[in-house]
């Protein structure tokens, strides 16, 4: 299993897939919560390693989240460049618009929830594919 993490200052996506691409969990959290979801998620799930991206408070957090991990988990980064984008469009692929929803052209819709959950799966995705910017 890998665990994708985008992190934030306010709020961070956190997933957890396995390499056959199928999303086992995913929510976006407090960034003063998140470093204890992760430990839950460690516990419940064998991990691989772990993928974030690799902007904004990248280097910060990976300083705090690696001697929270089991010896042996790796952290990735990988390019989140345009990321957040990509999670409005997938978002209204995995929860299709419903009603009035339906007629905005999707390039108008705002998902009526932050995204960061699923920026955290695209991170995953990215890795899966070989974008990371260290393979770790």
């Amino acid at each position: 299993m890998i665990l994708g993490f985008d992190p934030g200052r306010d709020k961070c996506g956190i997933a957890i897939m396995g390499r056959e691409g199928q999303p086992q969990y995913h929510q976006v959290v407090s960034s003063q919560t998140a470093i204890a979801r992760i430990q839950d998620l460690c516990q419940q799930y064998s991990l691989e390693r772990v993928v974030m991206g690799d902007r904004t408070t990248s280097k910060s957090w990976k300083a705090k989240i690696e001697p929270q991990l089991p010896q042996n988990v790796p952290i990735v980064l990988v390019d989140e460049h345009n990321s957040s984008l990509e999670a409005r469009d997938r978002y209204w692929q995995m929860y299709p618009p419903q009603g009035l929803t339906r007629l905005i052209p999707q390039g108008m819709r705002l998902p009526p929830r932050p995204v960061d959950d699923i920026v955290a799966i695209l991170l995953i995705e990215r890795y899966l594919t070989g974008e990371s910017s260290d393979r770790g």
